[in-house]
């Protein structure tokens, strides 16, 4: 019996990557995840055809390595916060294209890319800066790469909800602006089904999707929906966004600071899927919305 080639998803180890690697083996395929310190998920069962590889997109070698009789590859590394050790550069930038290079000499025709929304090269935000060229660079290795540009993420022990969930806490919930930034949250399952499936076959004509949920909704809706879901009541108070930047200044002094200038920026800008590109209908699936999703996502307390 010929045993399948697997899908390498990098990053495996994240929020997303973790959802993309689930749905792979509940849908019987054989998967290898690539990642610094790479585990077996909680969820894993005796069974699961899943492998574990050291890489670092940094270090060519490895994910030589990690690519090694790989039928597709799935690009899920995430940097949200620079350190000394890595950069938005190295990467988003590099990295991507490093991955792209290495995967079109190995051989390996389908590579989905994940990216965001928003992503464009002269955005004043580093970050989106880097994720748009690094689009380029995966572009420029592997042209039929697949790019994959979600909205906010959500789902059970998220970073977003759970975030917002810890504001609620405090007497007064501080706004970006006036919160009206529209945000188009998407549920982490939804867009690791539509990965999973980018990564099969038949090959889609698309090559670039933007996945958002059902919902476009202002920042401050989110906060009501959240307090009206964990039966709490605090006012909301706009800050203007030069505030933040300065709070963003401070905090950047911080090890692993909780808020950064890149945040600041991108809560300044509609996060929204463009009707133009591919999307989950292109690949036949509901999306989940925030508003029925919450009780799974964010169990309401018994009390406050």
């Amino acid at each position: 019996m010929i045993r399948e080639a697997p899908v390498v998803v990098f990053g495996g180890t994240g929020f997303l990557g973790d959802a993309v690697v689930r749905e792979l083996v509940e849908t019987g395929r054989a998967v290898r995840i690539a990642a610094r310190h790479p585990a077996l998920p909680a969820w894993a069962e005796e069974g699961d055809v899943i492998e574990l590889a050291t890489a670092d997109l940094r270090d060519e070698e490895s994910v030589s390595e990690a690519l090694a009789g790989a039928g597709a590859v799935v690009n899920a590394v995430s940097l949200y916060v620079e350190s000394r050790e890595a950069s938005f550069e190295a990467i988003h930038v590099d990295g991507a294209g490093r991955l792209a290079r290495l995967a079109r000499a190995a051989g390996i025709a389908r590579l989905v890319q994940v990216s965001g929304i928003g992503a464009t090269p002269d955005s004043p935000s580093a970050y989106v800066r880097a994720r748009a060229r690094g689009e380029e660079a995966v572009l420029d290795a592997l042209p039929k790469a697949i790019i994959v540009r979600p909205s906010v993420l959500f789902g059970p022990d998220d970073a977003f909800l759970s975030g917002l969930a810890g504001l609620t806490r405090l007497p007064l919930i501080p706004l970006f602006g006036r919160g009206a930034t529209r945000l188009q949250p998407v549920h982490v399952n939804d867009v690791a089904r539509a990965i999973a499936q980018l990564t099969g076959r038949p090959a889609t004509p698309r090559r670039l999707f933007e996945f958002g949920g059902p919902e476009v909704l202002r920042y401050r809706e989110i906060l009501e929906l959240l307090l009206a879901h964990l039966k709490r009541s605090r006012p909301l108070v706009p800050l203007p966004f030069l505030a933040w930047r300065f709070v963003a200044a401070l905090a950047s002094r911080l090890p692993g600071p909780p808020l950064t200038r890149d945040q600041v920026i991108l809560m300044q800008v509609d996060n929204v899927a463009d009707a133009e590109v591919g999307d989950f209908a292109d690949l036949g699936i509901l999306p989940h919305s925030l508003r029925e999703s919450l009780p799974s996502c964010l169990p309401a307390p018994a009390g406050d």
